[in-house]
């Protein structure tokens, strides 16, 4: 797919890699569209790069079929969607300090979920629907992680993006038979706000074991989602781009 003149939908997009994939995208001829839940990283996105967003909450029904709705009517059906959104809330599963012992928060589980997992599928299932009302042979590019393989601390955060994998292979068995795509991309440690707020020397420990030597840069998982779009015999495929590093 050409990606000059495509109308992407970039969930998560007003700050960090969701941003840097709707800035690179429009430097190359795309028509990005932007959701994030922070009315300042929308502002700021449009007087940086003069790119348009709308507040969605990913994980609600009712507003993301709005939001699709209202989207596919005044632009068309999207060509790539892009769902980048996504929090953590890390806690162990079990934690005993003395006499005292702390289980891993249910809401903790829930708020994660309801982004990354349920989000994902909101928003591909409304993107997907679009696309074949509309005939469009489109691209849907999830974000995983390096966590999927399961991470001390995140329970909740390495179970979702393991099933966003999963979710993946299936989509893409599903919707080829609309010439629709699906890809994922399971990021590293990428320089990102998020990765920023580890304490240095914790960051120190996870750069000695990362072989390349370095964290990965928003660029690199950009340049990684243009070239999903890009091969038309991309899909059903997690690509790792992690600079070699496992956990």
């Amino acid at each position: 797919m050409e990606i000059a003149g495509k109308n992407v939908i970039i969930t998560g997009g007003g700050r960090g890699m969701g941003k840097q994939f709707a800035v690179d995208l429009k430097k190359l001829g795309a028509k990005p569209f932007v959701l994030d839940v922070l009315k300042e990283n929308l502002d700021s996105l449009k007087s940086e790069a003069d790119i348009s967003g709308k507040i969605v909450d990913v994980s609600n029904e009712s507003e993301v079929e709005a939001f699709f709705e209202s989207y596919t009517a005044e632009n068309g059906a999207p060509d790539v969607l892009i769902n980048n959104a996504g929090i953590t809330a890390d806690a162990l599963f079990i934690k005993q300090k003395g006499d005292e012992i702390k289980k891993f928060p249910f809401d903790n589980w829930n708020k994660v979920l309801n982004v990354n997992l349920t989000g994902v599928f909101l928003c591909a299932r409304e993107a997907s629907y679009q696309m074949v009302k509309h005939g469009v042979k489109g691209v849907i590019i999830n974000i995983s992680s390096i966590s999927r393989a399961g991470n001390l601390g995140q329970t909740n955060y390495a179970a979702s993006k393991s099933a966003i994998d999963a979710m993946t292979v299936t989509w893409s068995k599903e919707l080829s038979r609309y010439g629709i795509r699906v890809g994922a991309i399971a990021p590293g440690y990428i320089n990102t706000e998020m990765v920023s707020q580890i304490r240095q020397e914790v960051l120190d420990k996870i750069i000695k074991n990362i072989p390349v030597g370095r964290l990965g840069e928003m660029e690199e998982i950009s340049q990684t989602v243009q070239f999903i779009i890009q091969n038309d015999f991309a899909t059903g495929r997690v690509y790792e781009v992690d600079g070699g590093m496992r956990i």
